[in-house]
């Protein structure tokens, strides 16, 4: 995919991708209920259709239209007769490595190249603590995972790092448990699985700083979700960059998820002298509002607290550096190191070829700002890499290797690029 350059643009986006992190959670913990969930803008995108393929095979009855999802649980976890495949979704593998733990059964997760080749030990190996039978590659390190499900024990445990992911699945694992479990992490990651489930009715306690949480065996059935699902405040960043970097621009999108452990990365913005402005107009069991920014100039900045709320726009937040006066640093975000791609190595790879000064380090990149060119860029089957840098190619141009990696997350987003005025070739 080639970008060529765009002058300016004024828009307002409704339709942009809805949030793919609720999308998950919403096919999963619907399995929770013995009565039909129903959501709509439920993102239609490839990862998070894999997951409702996933809950079919567990015996699920699925109905998707264009404005709604509707799933009917089955009345006991079905054993599958195939592969549940997870195509490129670390959120989708981690969260049925933790659901299926406890159910009788034999299931067998894989995902795609990139994904079979990311790290699943630091949820595979507290779940074998206890009582789970997780076997794969390099002691079930790397998928294709098998569980071989098993009466699970209570545990108190604390995480080393920060994960929404492995916290989710620690949870959905606890709801199967012989008695009460406690789970502790360092800092507060994304707090939507605890929102979802108490909203269901789930026998969840968090502590006052959202840092420990109590769950209690499932003794019931959950209450259904009968839920909007907000767009994707991940997929508005890369628009909000884009008004930033190009004269004469603005943008508003509208029905953005606004959960505070979700736009960290505009903070960082603002920080940088963005102008940015937000507009809550609703508080369900999510926060939602609507963004605005217009072209900004940027200062350097240096990025160290709070990494696991804004771990997602990291490469975009690069693209921002890369047009700020002075030096930008990006520290203890080592995660990004283990995503779709090495991210931190991909990001310094791609803008030194744009021809801006970059550094790798050890957890994260330091960037001198300056005026990017022209570079063939390599995506390395990553959509966040492809993504940030169309958006830095609107305003030098740029070739993009391997583009259909963005259908996995946000397949409307050339569509948008082209709704601005932007130019693409292929």
């Amino acid at each position: 995919m080639k970008i060529l350059p765009l002058s300016s643009f004024h828009a307002t986006l409704e339709n942009i991708a809805a949030d793919k992190s609720i999308s998950h959670r919403f096919a999963i913990f619907s399995l929770l209920s013995d009565k039909q969930s129903k959501a709509k803008n439920y993102l239609l995108a490839q990862d998070t259709l894999n997951t409702l393929k996933i809950i079919e095979n567990l015996g699920a009855k699925v109905t998707c239209d264009k404005d709604e999802v509707a799933i009917t649980p089955p009345l006991k976890i079905k054993e599958p007769d195939c592969v549940l495949e997870c195509g490129n979704s670390g959120t989708a593998m981690r969260l049925m490595m933790g659901f299926l733990s406890g159910f009788e059964g034999f299931f067998v997760l894989s995902g795609d190249e990139y994904l079979n080749k990311r790290p699943m030990k630091r949820l595979s190996e507290p779940l074998k603590q206890i009582g789970a039978q997780i076997y794969g590659r390099e002691n079930a390190n790397l998928a294709p995972l098998c569980i071989q499900a098993n009466k699970l024990k209570s545990f108190d445990y604390e995480s080393k790092i920060a994960s929404a992911q492995v916290k989710t699945a620690m949870i959905l694992a606890a709801f199967n448990a012989d008695k009460t479990c406690y789970f502790k992490e360092p800092s507060l990651s994304r707090n939507h699985s605890e929102l979802m489930l108490k909203a269901m009715n789930a026998p969840l306690k968090s502590s006052q700083d959202g840092l420990s949480l109590e769950i209690s065996p499932l003794k019931k059935a959950l209450d259904p979700l009968d839920i909007t699902i907000p767009n994707d405040p991940s997929s508005a960043f890369y628009f909000i960059l884009a008004a930033l970097i190009l004269p004469n621009s603005k943008i508003t999108l509208k029905n953005i998820l606004l959960n505070p452990t979700r736009i960290e990365a505009y903070k960082v913005l603002q920080a940088m002298g963005a102008k940015i402005e937000y507009k809550f107009y609703e508080n369900s069991f999510e926060q939602i509002g609507e963004i605005s920014a217009q072209s900004s100039e940027l200062q350097g900045i240096c990025v160290s607290e709070n990494i696991a709320w804004l771990i997602d726009e990291a490469p975009a937040l690069a693209i921002a550096f890369a047009f700020a006066k002075g030096k930008s640093v990006l520290k203890n975000a080592k995660e990004l190191r283990v995503k779709e791609s090495d991210r931190i190595k991909a990001v310094v790879t791609n803008l030194q070829k744009c021809g801006i000064e970059a550094r790798e380090l050890e957890d994260g990149f330091e960037i001198i700002g300056g005026k990017p060119k022209f570079a063939q860029i390599q995506s390395y089957g990553d959509h966040r890499i492809a993504m940030s840098f169309a958006v830095l190619g609107l305003f030098c141009g740029v070739s993009i290797d391997e583009s259909e990696c963005i259908n996995t997350s946000f397949p409307n987003f050339k569509d948008l690029l082209l709704g601005l005025g932007a130019k693409i070739d292929y």
